[in-house]
């Protein structure tokens, strides 16, 4: 039993504390990378270094500085981490070992390794429902900002573009950026109770919505197809929103008349080339040279099924200098066969925290509500995937991110800690304190 000055707690009940400096780091490095700010704000791009590199090292520093403190260390990283982990290094011994560009290839993964750094950071840091709700505000939020600006730039072009440059500048991208986060402003308006709030978000919806189809993606419609049918299941049926059902039809319809012209076009090219004089790039050339390209790449797999021809190499191993348009297969040719089973396996990680917090007693409303628009989210990636040469786009892997988050926070919320029982006889400014598996130490006294 506690004498008198002693408090007598359980271990696992002493807390570490997460530093906010590293947080607020973390923010603003998903900031710069999801809104582009330096693409589209004037004077920012001559700063003498990118706000990205600036911010995400900062970020990095400060939480090296303060890692005692945080809830989460690095050996609590989950399995897919290590998957991720694994595939980069195995991407730059393609690099070191390629038959093409070596060295290319070796700056390019350099470049993409940053994705290690942010996903870590994620885990790390999001340690609460409230921060892990910000971070997805921010690429959500971004995203709806980039579309209306892109909508506004871009007005006089054939095709939908980004703004100057950056992730967004590819019609095909920007779509896709747009169907990934697209759920999340669902999910945004239905958890909003504010009226106010809903109608801000209803509007950068349909904004990106408008942005998708002015972009003439024939891959961006079918991933935005089949993420919009997950998320009417969860959110529609099984949420008891039919009326969402009914909204969402009759607001795509709508869309597709009025901004879906170019895109009809690019679908109809397929079949009938009367309409290739119709764009500058014919549609149903685009077709041809992606299949050949999907061919090119499968005699790549077959000739270096091991290491690939490095990062970023495909495009002169074609002779076309373009990617293939299905990111598993760019991903293969690249780094080679085991970098495609560890990125499968890194993405089924994100659909089997899906299913483990699904089995779980919910917190709330709105944690379902995130689960649905993460599910939606992630199927429409690997729809997506078959369409897009996205391997190396950092908005899926931050979803599996997401996905790990939220299944530490709900499983944190689920086993808590037992309260301290604390034997008190005077107020003292340190007290002793005995952890139940025998060892004892002192400790700051908080009344």
């Amino acid at each position: 039993m506690a004498t008198s000055g002693q408090v007598l707690i359980n271990k696992s009940t002493v807390r570490k504390r997460d530093p906010f400096g590293a947080f607020f780091w973390l923010s603003a490095s998903y900031l710069v990378y999801c809104a582009r700010s330096e693409d589209w704000i004037p004077g920012l791009k001559y700063l003498p270094l990118p706000l990205a590199k600036v911010t995400g090292v900062l970020a990095f520093l400060t939480l090296l500085g303060t890692l005692r403190k945080t809830k989460r260390g690095f050996r609590d990283l989950p399995r897919e981490a290590r998957y991720l982990l694994v595939m980069v290094c195995l991407l730059f011994v393609s690099a070191v070992f390629s038959p093409l560009w070596r060295g290319g290839a070796f700056f390019h993964t350099l470049d993409f390794s940053k994705v290690i750094v942010a996903w870590v950071l994620t885990f790390v840091l999001v340690t609460d429902f409230e921060k892990f709700r910000r971070i997805i505000f921010i690429q959500s939020g971004s995203v709806a900002v980039i579309a209306a600006i892109s909508t506004l730039k871009s007005r006089s072009h054939e095709r939908l573009e980004g703004v100057l440059g950056g992730i967004y500048s590819n019609p095909n991208d920007l779509a896709f950026a747009i169907v990934l986060s697209l759920p999340f402003c669902l999910a945004f308006l239905l958890s909003t109770p504010k009226g106010l709030r809903k109608a801000g978000w209803l509007f950068f919806m349909l904004i990106m919505a408008a942005a998708l189809f002015l972009t003439a993606s024939r891959g961006g419609f079918v991933t935005f197809v089949v993420a919009g049918t997950i998320c009417l299941w969860h959110f529609g049926v099984k949420g008891r929103r039919f009326y969402l059902i009914a909204v969402v039809g009759c607001v795509g319809m709508l869309l597709l008349v009025v901004a879906g012209g170019r895109l009809k076009d690019r679908w109809f090219a397929l079949s009938d080339r009367g309409l290739e004089t119709r764009f500058e790039n014919s549609a149903y050339g685009s077709f041809e040279e992606r299949r050949y390209l999907i061919i090119k790449s499968l005699e790549g797999i077959e000739h270096y099924p091991v290491l690939g021809v490095g990062m970023h190499n495909f495009g002169n191993y074609s002779g076309k200098w373009k990617d293939v348009h299905v990111a598993f297969l760019q991903i293969a040719v690249e780094g080679g066969i085991p970098v495609l089973f560890l990125y499968l396996m890194f993405f089924a990680r994100g659909f089997s925290n899906l299913r483990k917090i699904r089995r779980m007693r919910l917190p709330d409303r709105e944690v379902t509500l995130f689960v649905g628009a993460l599910h939606s989210s992630l199927v429409g990636f690997v729809v997506g995937a078959l369409f897009a040469p996205e391997a190396y786009q950092y908005f899926p892997y931050f979803i599996v991110a997401y996905t790990s988050v939220l299944l530490a926070i709900v499983e944190e919320k689920e086993n808590p800690a037992a309260p301290a029982t604390t034997v008190l006889s005077r107020p003292q400014r340190f007290s002793k304190v005995v952890v139940t598996d025998g060892r004892s130490g002192v400790f700051p006294h908080v009344r």
